[in-house]
């Protein structure tokens, strides 16, 4: 007997294969992502940037884990989320609205920010609330297909993997950020390399015999987890290049080469105050010789004395362009149109995206910076991505790298598992 040969599946309008014969069938096509964020821009415009490298920015939902801020709140950010509510709630029941408990002074909730800077608004914005989000996921799965579900920072945590462990049939959980223990409770892990500093020998040496124990992480990366260089973020190829077209009234005019200064502001591992300032104004000055326009941006964490420092020293220069602060962000237009970089050594976002356009970057203040910190850009320096910020460096002297690609490596590892799991993503 002739074995029977099936026919080939029909082609769908667009020229590709219709979805029910993919991998999984109907059921195994990710369509959608769900975004759990902390508030914090740094952290959410992670989950932002991998969601638009995976093609699914168009069909995303924003939820965000929020915790009580100002007067008293500050000193319960150590605490877990659930428990930091449930104090709040009884001190309030005590103090009421005491100008005690809720003055201002807590870190502000950062808005969305899409890939060309803009804001995405703070109403597309819920809470985020495991129950629903894994009730969305099962009562839509048969019409919809499983869910990404992307995360990152530590008061996302409890909700993520609450979402992996009750909803796992559903669901696919990255979690970014290292979660310090228990990675199995998600799918996958997004975390750079320097996290894992404290398991070289280098680190263990800093660190009191009696304290190991209790510093993470404490056992090397597993299977589920992806190590990046820096952070991830939204600059890619095609996002420069909208900010190119975008930007170009703005920038096109401004004479070359255009030097983009990122100002920061001090970490517990990266401190610094007037003294860098004024350093980086005197080698400003040197570089202004040679150089065409220098634009200056400042962020939430820089200083009001390093703030003070750089704008009275550069207020009024003909070269020399402040941005104040209000919208529309300069930012990717600063990407786009910048001939080199200098960023101070505190941020590994701003250093991760200035490292994507393959153009100079020069850092400052690297030698302030300790533990995982010094290890990240000692990472940066030998991949031959970052110089440090002279009083000699030449910026007419352009210079280049293999532009970092973490957000497009991450995202493919999520392909691959996806695939041993049967599902693909919708194309």
């Amino acid at each position: 007997m002739k074995p029977i040969r099936l026919p080939d599946p029909p082609s769908s309008p667009s020229g590709g294969v219709p979805e029910i014969f993919e991998a999984g069938g109907v059921y195994g096509v990710v369509r959608r992502a769900v975004v759990i964020g902390n508030g914090f821009p740094g952290a959410e415009n992670q989950c932002l940037g991998l969601v638009r490298a995976l093609g699914l920015a168009d069909n995303q939902f924003f939820y965000r884990v929020t915790r009580p801020r100002g007067g008293l709140n500050d000193w319960f950010q150590w605490l877990p989320v659930s428990v930091h509510k449930r104090l709040h709630y009884i001190v309030r029941l005590i103090l009421g609205n005491s100008r005690f408990l809720l003055k201002s002074g807590g870190a502000k909730v950062g808005a969305l920010l899409s890939a060309n800077g803009s804001s995405l608004g703070l109403s597309a914005v819920l809470e985020a609330d495991a129950k629903q989000i894994i009730s969305m996921a099962r009562q839509t799965f048969e019409k919809e297909g499983p869910l990404l579900v992307v995360a990152s920072g530590r008061d996302t945590i409890s909700t993520a993997s609450t979402i992996r462990r009750l909803a796992s049939d559903y669901v696919f959980v990255v979690q970014i950020q290292h979660p310090r223990r228990r990675l199995d409770r998600f799918d996958m892990v997004i975390t750079p390399h320097h996290d894992y500093y404290p398991l070289t020998p280098e680190a263990q040496e800093q660190v009191p015999r009696f304290l190991r124990p209790w510093i993470t992480p404490r056992e090397p990366p597993g299977r589920n987890v992806v190590l990046t260089v820096g952070a991830l973020h939204q600059v890619d190829g095609a996002s420069l290049r909208i900010a190119a077209t975008s930007w170009q009234d703005e920038f096109s005019h401004l004479k070359k080469p255009l030097l983009v200064v990122n100002v920061g502001g001090p970490t517990r591992h990266c401190r610094y105050g007037a003294d860098l300032a004024k350093q980086l104004t005197a080698y400003l000055h040197n570089v202004l010789l040679n150089c065409g326009t220098v634009r200056i941006s400042f962020s939430r964490r820089t200083p009001e004395k390093v703030y003070s420092i750089i704008v009275k020293e550069f207020a009024g220069h003909p070269k020399v362009y402040i941005w104040d602060g209000e919208e529309p962000n300069p930012h990717m237009g600063h990407l786009a149109w910048g001939d080199a970089f200098v960023v101070t050594a505190d941020s590994v976002s701003m250093l991760s995206e200035v490292c994507s356009t393959g153009k100079p970057v020069y850092v400052i203040g690297a030698e302030r910076c300790t533990w995982k910190f010094l290890d990240f850009h000692n990472r940066l320096k030998e991949r031959g991505l970052v110089r440090p910020f002279t009083a000699a460096v030449d910026v007419t002297q352009s210079w280049s790298y293999p532009p970092l690609t973490d957000t497009a490596e991450a995202a493919n590892r999520i392909r691959q598992a996806l695939a041993e799991r049967g599902w693909v993503l919708r194309k």
